[in-house]
């Protein structure tokens, strides 16, 4: 029986108007203001995002999860947050695209903004002042009224003079929300990207550094005790000492699982290995880059995540060692779970991002290439050959597969359009798309068991 007892968390969502706003900077500006203050963050991300939650990360030192309405109900949702913010002291959202923005584009289901009408959140709209001024206010009236109940109870500008920000205060003000701050154009808010978004934290020059600049430049000109009052008028929660979230999951017998964890696989859901080490699975990182040999004997499932492989193509193919590794792993009848990045690794060659193709693991008969646009992007539902409801997933890639397989059916939500992917056998799923396993916990342990 679940154990719930009602307590307070204060908690915001910062939001934006689009990508590109400026929400994960300013996001990690207050994270980090915040642990400078000796208050206890959890954080999220809503929607599939791998990288964000990364950053969070750096700066917390401490796992973000993702919150995302497509791939759970309601009400697992709910639990998932309840879970996760067991002994913080306050929760940090992050927004995913702009506020509203949902499946298949014309919807708001599993937007930030359905995420905060689940988890009652207030929202702060960050809104790029760059290259405007007063059409700020038509911006921040337009959100506000879109739906009558936004939740959203103030606004941070980004790329704003604090001069400027003043003289926009009471044309902001006047439309019934607070202006809760501003951050000038500067350096330290400039984070390096590439196609897939920022990119990593270990990749981004003197990113500690540049934390620590940011909260410096960021505070003084936020109004932090307000939105600390602002976080407060979130309604309780219940804290679950036995979430339901994983209610139905039975203790198993410890089984080794390698996974790859390192410059070129880094995209895991927190939520898919902490299913994992639930169930029985003890997670052994190893890195397809660095190391010679599997991290150690007793492996029964390898299990390569998303990333840039193709960025460390050449230096993956000259590790002869791991290659030879995993062709004996898999002739041994180890187990492969593999998405996109790790697919990708899977094949015979890589192109890599200098556009020579390298020879790879060689278990998917095929060749990974470069194309120049994302070949597939957004949520999908996997259904096997019998229209059977497999998993939900989310794919995003500008690489793509001479073979990308042809078990399972992608069907885009809302939509006519679907695919064949990915290969699924007694001894491997692997494929492009991003999968969350807790939409269908059974077909990957079983899988696994």
């Amino acid at each position: 029986m679940n154990k719930k007892r009602m307590k307070k968390l204060p908690r915001l969502l910062f939001a934006a108007p689009c990508s590109g706003s400026g929400k994960t900077v300013i996001t990690c500006g207050i994270l980090k203001i915040l642990q400078r203050r000796k208050i206890s963050c959890v954080s999220f991300k809503c929607g599939p995002d791998y990288i964000d939650p990364l950053f969070h990360q750096y700066v917390l030192g401490i796992p973000g999860y993702n919150l995302d309405s497509f791939f759970l109900s309601p009400k697992q949702v709910s639990d998932l947050f309840e879970e996760k913010v067991k002994g913080a002291d306050m929760a940090i959202f992050e927004g995913v695209m702009g506020y509203y923005d949902g499946v298949a584009g014309i919807t708001t289901h599993a937007s930030a903004y359905e995420i905060a009408q689940i988890t009652k959140t207030p929202v702060i709209l960050i809104v790029d002042g760059k290259k405007s001024s007063l059409s700020l206010a038509a911006t921040v009236k337009g959100f506000l009224e879109y739906k009558p109940d936004s939740r959203i109870c103030g606004v941070i500008l980004n790329r704003t003079s604090p001069m400027m920000a003043e003289r926009m205060r009471p044309c902001l003000e006047e439309l019934g929300i607070r202006l809760y701050g501003t951050l000038p154009c500067c350096e330290e808010a400039e984070w390096e990207s590439r196609y897939l978004g920022l990119t990593l934290p270990k990749e981004q020059l003197r990113l500690q550094e540049k934390m620590d600049a940011l909260a410096d430049r960021l505070e003084p000109y936020l109004d932090v005790e307000g939105l600390l009052d602002l976080a407060e008028t979130a309604p309780p929660v219940h804290r679950i000492s036995n979430p339901s979230f994983s209610d139905d999951m039975k203790k198993k017998e410890i089984r080794n699982i390698a996974i790859a964890r390192d410059e070129a696989f880094c995209f895991y859901y927190q939520e898919n290995l902490e299913l994992l080490e639930r169930n029985g699975w003890k997670l052994i990182p190893f890195s397809p880059l660095h190391d010679k040999h599997l991290p150690c004997a007793g492996i029964s499932a390898i299990l390569l995540g998303g990333g840039y492989p193709e960025v460390y193509a050449r230096t993956l193919s000259e590790n002869k060692a791991m290659l030879s590794e995993l062709q004996i792993a898999q002739r041994q009848g180890i187990k492969f779970l593999a998405e996109c990045g790790g697919f990708l690794y899977l094949h015979e060659t890589l192109e890599g991002i200098d556009g020579v193709s390298y020879p790879m693991v060689g278990l998917i008969r095929a060749k990974g290439y470069r194309t120049e646009r994302l070949s597939r992007f957004g949520y999908i539902i996997l259904l096997d050959k019998d229209g059977r409801r497999i998993a939900r997933a989310h794919e995003f890639h500008y690489w793509d597969s001479t073979m990308p397989g042809e078990d399972l059916q992608a069907v885009k939500p809302l939509s006519t359009k679907g695919w064949e992917c990915m290969y699924v056998t007694d001894q491997m799923i692997a494929g492009f798309p991003h999968l969350y396993y807790g939409s269908n916990p059974e077909w990957i342990l079983e899988f696994l068991g």
